[in-house]
């Protein structure tokens, strides 16, 4: 299993996208290797110890000739298996259980199928938030504009009794519409004049 196959089958297990697995092992690959460069060691509980050994100069012997030689310092990096580690790949059955498909990786077919079943699992999730707060968000503003409607009809319902009072002033001008019907007489009289001296 390479770098590329870890990710993938990080993902697989973890439900996590590839892009997200990839950035963080190399974040924990990263920090890892800086804190141990810098003769901190880095233990992982149930998996691994990493550590700086730093291996002082000494008097070695030389398996061909069997001649003294020394051996300068030097340093190295160690990184040894804890108890948990050691006793899953001892024993198999303590080993963690992967889901299927992620060791050995599943077919291409396989792996579009589980990438869209997450993705229509995503979309429904989100497409419930989005309609929940499209409720709320509904509800709230109806209240108010009903609120609103009774507000401006009581002040309405007040209004025609103030527009009755000039409705009795037309009423009050009506007899002054009567007047002309007066002066309509003495044309009458002229008329009747013309007559009787053409006779």
């Amino acid at each position: 299993m390479n770098r590329r196959d870890l990710v993938q089958a990080v993902s697989s297990q973890s439900g996590v996208e590839r892009k997200d697995v990839d950035a963080v092992l190399k974040g924990f690959t990263d920090v890892v290797t800086a804190v141990v460069a810098k003769g901190e060691p880095v233990s992982i509980s149930g998996f691994a110890k990493f550590v700086k050994v730093d291996r002082p100069a000494r008097m070695g012997r030389n398996p061909q000739t069997q001649q003294p030689v020394r051996i300068k310092a030097s340093k190295k990096a160690r990184i040894t298996p804890l108890k948990g580690f050691k006793d899953a790949v001892v024993k198999t059955s303590l080993a963690p259980k992967l889901e299927r498909g992620v060791w050995p990786p599943a077919p291409a077919a396989a792996r579009k199928a589980t990438a869209t079943k997450t993705t229509a699992a995503k979309k429904t999730t989100t497409a419930r938030k989005t309609t929940a707060s499209k409720t709320t968000a509904s509800k709230a503003p109806a209240r108010k504009t009903a609120a609103k409607k009774t507000t401006a009809t009581r002040p309405a319902a007040k209004r025609p009794a103030t527009k009755k009072a000039p409705a009795k002033k037309t009423t009050a001008t009506r007899p002054a519409a009567k007047r002309p019907a007066t002066k309509k007489a003495p044309a009458k009289k002229t008329t009747a004049r013309k007559t009787t001296a053409r006779r």
